[in-house]
């Protein structure tokens, strides 16, 4: 195993950064490319990071390589999806399939089941609601 390799997996240790706050900035840029970097996303084609962690919300950075899919899951509260590059198909009930672009950003409501598939190679932020109950 290499050594900026975990034993659990092959996401190299990551610089620590503040989770939560009462304001947080980012550079989304140049997080993707530091997620697109990472032997996660060469081996597994995706990775993700979560930028922000409060009680009742999270934002995570997500890059999945084309083709890779996320699989069918819901959430009980409210989600959105930024599409930051490539581009996005998200299947939810009765067959439907949304597409998303780049620079789209497409509002979820809660408990709506879907999943997320990469056409291309794509980055896009998940912000959602969070619940501290099981």
């Amino acid at each position: 195993m290499a050594t900026n390799e975990t034993s659990a997996g092959l996401r190299p240790p990551r610089e620590p950064h503040a989770v939560n706050g009462t304001a947080l900035r980012f550079d989304l840029a140049a997080e993707a490319a530091a997620l697109m970097s990472e032997p996660t996303w060469r081996a597994r084609g995706h990775n993700a990071k979560t930028l922000v962690k409060h009680p009742d919300f999270r934002v995570v950075l997500i890059a999945l390589q084309a083709g890779a899919r996320m699989s069918e899951h819901k959430t009980d509260h409210c989600v959105t999806i930024h599409a930051l590059e490539g581009s996005l198909r998200l299947h939810v009930p009765g067959g439907e399939a949304v597409t998303l672009a780049q620079g789209e950003l497409l509002a979820l409501e809660q408990t709506l089941v879907h999943d997320i598939e990469a056409v291309t190679d794509s980055v896009f932020v998940l912000s959602l609601g969070w619940s501290a109950r099981p």
